[in-house]
């Protein structure tokens, strides 16, 4: 155990940090923002640009992963809705937000600085697969549900054209299709712009982590104890198991990716969390919800990662 914990406490630690930062006021938490922009529109693209051109294509676009994690947070995800809507009685808006807390993880910033000490280069690929369930289904899904139980059916026309075409600007998205079709031709980048953009992706792991502690200042985790502690369960506990249910019940996978899918599974929710569910007038308990799963997650993931050592 304590092996693993020298793999998932160093990403802890910087999380920590960050969030001292911003608590001491070293760093201002709008500052974090700019950090977080750079992180995600520029160090992680390039991370996954240099993850998927360098291997064939053949090799990144595993369909039994995306098939299991895919099939893992979809029933994460109907999981969350269906408890909050039929057993809690929740309105199909507030219930959604459930479904997407425990489906929604945060593989960018925490999950792949992780599951890369766990798995080595292996992890970029299974990181882009990752984001194309999250981004072209999970997020798309949880907008066009949530705003139909609005009562709004322009407003969802509205939002599901506006959600694909920003998903056409997302830098991560543009990333991976670019690294997917130089995959798919067999075309490797020139040597001067791979080491640029080698140089810009070693900073992704350490800039998400500390971006991650930088805006969990200020959130309060009081009252909603309830809430909270179901999503917050569904996302450390749930989601990781149906991932591992998906993958016994498909053809075998690589062990290595068979590792990924299910460390991706079991991180926190995406920090993009309760921005998401600020559109439906739920934000606080996301924010309390995002904090209890990342404290949390140190000791869950840890033992997560534990149990998928080799014996």
């Amino acid at each position: 155990m304590l092996d693993v914990f020298k793999i998932t406490g160093p990403a802890f630690l910087v999380i920590a940090i960050g969030f001292a930062a911003v608590r001491s006021g070293l760093f201002d938490k709008s500052e974090t923002r700019i950090l977080g922009k750079f992180a995600i529109n520029i160090a992680l693209p390039a991370m996954l640009l240099k993850a998927l051109t360098e291997r064939p294509f053949g090799e990144i676009m595993n369909v039994g992963y995306l098939s299991a994690y895919t099939l893992g947070s979809l029933a994460a995800f109907t999981a969350g809705i269906g408890f909050a809507r039929f057993v809690q009685k929740k309105t199909l808006q507030t219930s959604v937000v459930h479904g997407m807390g425990m489906s929604l993880s945060n593989s960018g910033f925490i999950g792949y600085p992780i599951v890369l000490q766990v798995v080595g280069p292996a992890a970029g690929i299974a990181l882009a697969l990752c984001f194309l369930v999250e981004n072209l289904l999970i997020v798309p899904l949880t907008l066009a549900l949530a705003e139909s139980g609005g009562g709004d059916g322009k407003k969802l026309h509205r939002v599901v054209i506006e959600t694909f075409t920003r998903l056409g600007k997302n830098p991560l998205i543009i990333a991976i299709v670019a690294g997917f079709s130089l995959a798919l031709l067999g075309v490797r980048l020139p040597a001067p712009v791979a080491r640029s953009i080698d140089m810009l992706s070693l900073a992704a792991a350490g800039v998400a982590l500390f971006v991650i502690g930088g805006t969990l200042v200020g959130i309060k985790v009081r009252g909603m104890r309830r809430d909270i502690a179901q999503i917050v369960a569904g996302k450390l506990v749930l989601h990781p198991l149906f991932v591992f249910i998906a993958l016994a019940l498909l053809p075998p996978l690589d062990p290595t990716l068979r590792v990924a899918a299910i460390a991706f599974a079991c991180m926190p929710m995406a920090s993009i969390f309760p921005i998401i569910a600020q559109r439906f007038g739920q934000e606080e308990l996301p924010a309390a919800s995002l904090m209890a799963a990342t404290i949390s997650a140190f000791f869950s993931v840890s033992a997560v990662i534990w149990m998928l050592q080799p014996a």
